[in-house]
């Protein structure tokens, strides 16, 4: 339904003076992710609702003041003269912004769901991160009387935790409620200059050294199999609202005293790496770094990812699995802050070095502890459902298998984007079940992991004979073979099983193994070969593994830089 009026309304600030200093690392690790990525894919968004009674005007002074408080909503990143990324931040002492206001004369059936569109459809346009106040809002009214407030926050300036923070003091300042004390709140710039002291950059160094240590040993593709491609395209968003759910790992929670995010984030893990026929769980998870009570509050994008690198044994039982998730989620978690850009240089060089490209196959988002910021409207009507199961609309997917949880009591809340391309509606449908079924099953006492298939009506994925393990990885020596053919211009290649590589002269190692890095993030289950074997000529059958293996070796070598052809 139309809004019958549309208008837009500045709203002018002014506080105390302009200070300006170096970025934090969440800061320039969103800005980077932004610029790579698009804003509609980094920029989050939420609907806040406006108590009964609250005026236009009191909702835009609301929304001053909260500026006026929090120094990220005043802080741009000016473009340098040279280089791509920002390297300062400015706190301003004067600005404006806009707020659109569109009346209804009667709101839409479902308004929640009418806002939540508005939203995602502001995202699509990308703030000006040097000059643009970096929330977008739009107010809804039912006959002047405010109803909803839709809005996205540029993430190089909140998270989802500080969108939360920014919602509980918007919320207060309408309804007359005391403010928390910001006094020992670290703001952006002091944040800053906490990170560049040196047990900052002691803690970033150790990240650092955690991240590359799981890039060279773990699997770098969860789900390397016959029909997983590169993600990257598009999935739909299944939303699960489970009573069940919440019901069955309330008592499992119960039983293994353990916090019920602790029994789910197992679970997922466990039942992950089950569908990816893998023996450990290998996934991101962002968190929010608020480990101390300076950063509860803090408007500003602490957010990085943590990396969780779990092992699953197939003899294993899930009572087992819960206390090693835990020791493992919470190394993850204090590894999480670092310097991306020099993560990425790592993650670069991790590649050229081990010959596979790592990929974010699985990102698991816990929200459910933040007071209801990013939790959507609800599916349907129903308060409970005893496991619902509801489709939405389509959007970029970057990833292989991405959740948020919103929910975890009294009922089990979350939402799945699962690549197509692995899963269709059918099996991402019972990917989620199979997770309520497991959860169900913990309630009464370990549950082995080599049942699970039975337990969840989960299965693992079919791989075929050619499919071999190498240096952690599922490879097929054959992709590797067409990979490489392709990289060099469809001259014949042959791999063996412990891939090794087999090219006809003229070539050399070092040029091979360059071509096929250049296409290795289109290709999982493709890991660069172990050594390439330069013979004198491609035979007169190519598929025969015999007429290679039988010429003279011309030449041989690892084709990474620190190894020297022989």
């Amino acid at each position: 339904m139309p809004p019958s009026t549309s208008r837009t309304v500045t709203v002018h600030w002014a506080a105390d003076g302009s200070r300006r200093g170096p970025l934090t690392l969440g800061q320039a690790n969103m800005i980077r992710c932004i610029l790579r990525d698009g804003a509609a894919d980094v920029d989050i968004h939420d609907v806040w609702p406006v108590p009964a009674g609250v005026s236009t005007g009191a909702v835009l002074d609301a929304l001053r003041e909260l500026t006026l408080r929090h120094e990220a909503l005043r802080t741009v990143f000016p473009r340098p003269d040279s280089g791509v990324l920002p390297v300062e931040q400015v706190v301003l002492a004067e600005g404006a912004f806009t707020v659109t206001v569109t009346d209804f004369d009667v709101l839409p059936a479902e308004p929640a769901r009418h806002a939540d569109g508005l939203a995602r459809a502001a995202r699509l346009a990308p703030f000006d991160l040097a000059t643009d106040h970096p929330l977008r809002t739009v107010l809804l009214t039912e006959r002047g009387a405010p109803t909803l407030l839709a809005l996205v926050a540029g993430h190089a300036a909140a998270d989802g935790s500080a969108l939360a923070v920014l919602r509980e003091d918007w919320t207060a300042l309408l309804s007359g409620a005391e403010l928390p004390d910001l006094k020992d709140t670290l703001t952006p710039l002091q944040l800053a200059e906490e990170e560049a002291a040196p047990a900052g950059l002691r803690k970033a160094e150790a990240s650092l050294r955690y991240w590359e240590r799981i890039l060279r040993t773990a699997p770098q593709a969860m789900f390397a199999e016959p029909r997983a491609r590169t993600a990257g395209g598009s999935a739909a968003q299944l939303t699960l609202r489970s009573a069940r759910g919440g019901a069955a790992l309330g008592r499992a929670s119960e039983r293994l005293g353990v916090p019920a995010p602790t029994v789910l984030l197992t679970a997922w893990c466990a039942l992950v790496a089950h569908r990816a026929g893998q023996s450990a769980y290998l996934g991101a998870a962002p968190t929010a770094n608020r480990y101390k009570a300076q950063l509860a509050r803090t408007v500003t994008p602490l957010s990085q990812d943590a990396l969780l690198l779990l092992d699953v044994p197939a003899g294993a039982g899930f009572d087992g699995l819960l206390k090693s998730a835990w020791a493992a989620a919470l190394n993850a978690y204090r590894h999480s802050r670092f310097d991306a850009l020099r993560l990425w240089e790592m993650i670069d060089a991790t590649t050229v070095e081990r010959g596979s490209r790592f990929g974010r196959d699985v990102v698991y988002n816990d929200v459910s502890g933040l007071p209801g910021a990013l939790r959507p409207a609800a599916a349907t009507a129903a308060e409970a459902p005893a496991l619902e199961l509801v489709w939405g609309d389509e959007q970029a997917l970057p990833t292989a298998l991405l959740t948020f949880v919103y929910r975890t009591d009294p009922l089990l809340h979350l939402a799945l984007w699962a690549d197509p391309q692995l899963f269709d509606r059918a099996e991402a449908e019972g990917f989620l079940t199979g997770l309520v079924r497991l959860l169900e099953a913990a309630t009464d006492g370990d549950v082995p992991l080599a049942e699970l298939t039975a337990v969840t009506g989960v299965a693992g994925p079919e791989r075929g004979g050619d499919w071999v393990l190498v240096d952690g990885c599922w490879v097929s020596p054959a992709a590797v073979a067409a990979a490489l053919s392709d990289a060099l211009d469809g001259r014949p290649a042959h791999v063996t099983a412990d891939l090794t590589a087999y090219l006809a002269a003229p070539a050399d190692p070092r040029g091979a193994h360059d071509a096929l890095l250049r296409v290795l993030p289109a290709r999982p289950g493709v890991l660069a070969p172990r050594r390439y074997l330069i013979v004198p000529d491609v035979p007169a059958e190519p598929g025969l593994p015999a007429a290679w293996l039988q010429q003279p070796i011309l030449v041989e070598g690892s084709g990474r830089p620190a190894a020297e052809p022989r």
